[in-house]
């Protein structure tokens, strides 16, 4: 395994972390037994980060994590999220005590003492701007409940209107060969900034899996069949913003990117450790077997100056103009 720094943090990560939105629901069936062999053999490879949230299966990926890292306070980082549980537009659910509430059952939910990294879970401009939650931030941290904090983000002008608070730490960014906006200007910034990056969704839900055909039908209660066009949340969560069936057909005019390094799934998340600013890709898994596969991305080959070329080439002429939602 290899690790790399979290901005100017203390933390060294695993390039290669989890993320445990598909273990605690709205992924389809899942199997806790499943998940927790998968989260133990994940550790077992060195991976010591996993990303979860306070409304990840209400709580349940929390648990989870609790179970799984049990003695292993001083190996394993845990970063989780919060204010989804509340109206994220009223300013009320980013107040001191509400915050302080977050914390406090997560905290109990994960059986820690601290957490090490706590992220605001997308919220809106409106209260990134106001920028009172930062000063709630800071406040908690003082308590000693939470060791660093960062944003998770939807957009690359809330991503740089947090860099203008100096106590965030890292990012949380949607990034993937369909996704190559935060490239532009963000990264850049975030390392000036010592902000470590942290990438969502390195797969598109999926579609850069290259599995699915045309018609593959979702479980009905996988957000993938009831989130493609933003009716739950924001579009950009799902397929990378992508319709579904034009996602199919992109990563099918992508399959080269994967002659000689397996698969079209490590040869993506290959793509994203090459840029330098990026701290860790968090992918999704639901048992040991996809723990395994994200994990070979490690020793996948890098990509030419060429290949790469060919790779922004690609998304500026082809996948651009069909992303939709704020981006």
């Amino acid at each position: 395994m290899n690790y790399r720094q979290l901005g100017n943090t203390d933390i060294r990560v695993s390039e290669v972390s989890f993320g445990t939105w598909a273990i605690g629901g709205s992924w389809g069936t899942n199997n806790d037994a499943e998940s927790l062999k998968a989260l133990r053999y994940a550790i077992d490879r060195g991976v010591n980060f996993f990303d979860t949230a306070d409304v990840y299966g209400d709580g349940h990926s929390e648990e989870l994590l609790a179970e799984a890292t049990r003695g292993l306070r001083d190996r394993v980082y845990i970063a989780t999220k919060f204010c989804r549980q509340g109206d994220i537009h009223d300013p009320e659910t980013y107040s001191k005590e509400r915050v302080r509430e977050y914390c406090e059952a997560s905290l109990k939910r994960l059986e820690r003492d601290f957490i090490d990294l706590y992220q605001i879970h997308c919220p809106p401009i409106d209260i990134i701007k106001e920028g009172s939650v930062f000063t709630v931030l800071d406040d908690i941290q003082k308590e000693g409940k939470i060791k660093h904090y960062g944003v998770s983000v939807e957009t690359v002008e809330e991503g740089l209107l947090c860099l203008e608070h100096s106590n965030v730490k890292s990012l949380q960014v949607i990034f993937n060969v369909f996704r190559q906006k935060p490239l532009e200007e963000l990264f850049d910034q975030a390392k000036q900034r010592g902000v470590g990056i942290i990438v969502r969704l390195p797969l598109a839900s999926g579609l850069l899996t290259n599995k699915f055909s045309l018609d593959h039908q979702f479980e009905e209660d996988d957000h993938r069949s009831f989130n493609e066009n933003g009716e739950s949340f924001n579009v950009g969560e799902t397929f990378a913003g992508l319709g579904f069936k034009k996602g199919v057909q992109l990563a099918q005019q992508l399959e080269w990117i994967a002659e000689g390094r397996g698969n079209m799934a490590r040869a993506s998340l290959r793509w994203i450790l090459d840029q330098p600013e990026v701290t860790c890709v968090i992918p999704g898994f639901k048992n040991q077997q996809q723990v395994e596969e994200n994990l070979q991305a490690i020793e996948t080959p890098s990509f030419s100056q060429d290949e790469l070329r060919k790779m922004n080439d690609f998304y500026h002429e082809h996948v651009k103009e069909h992303i939709r939602g704020a981006y």
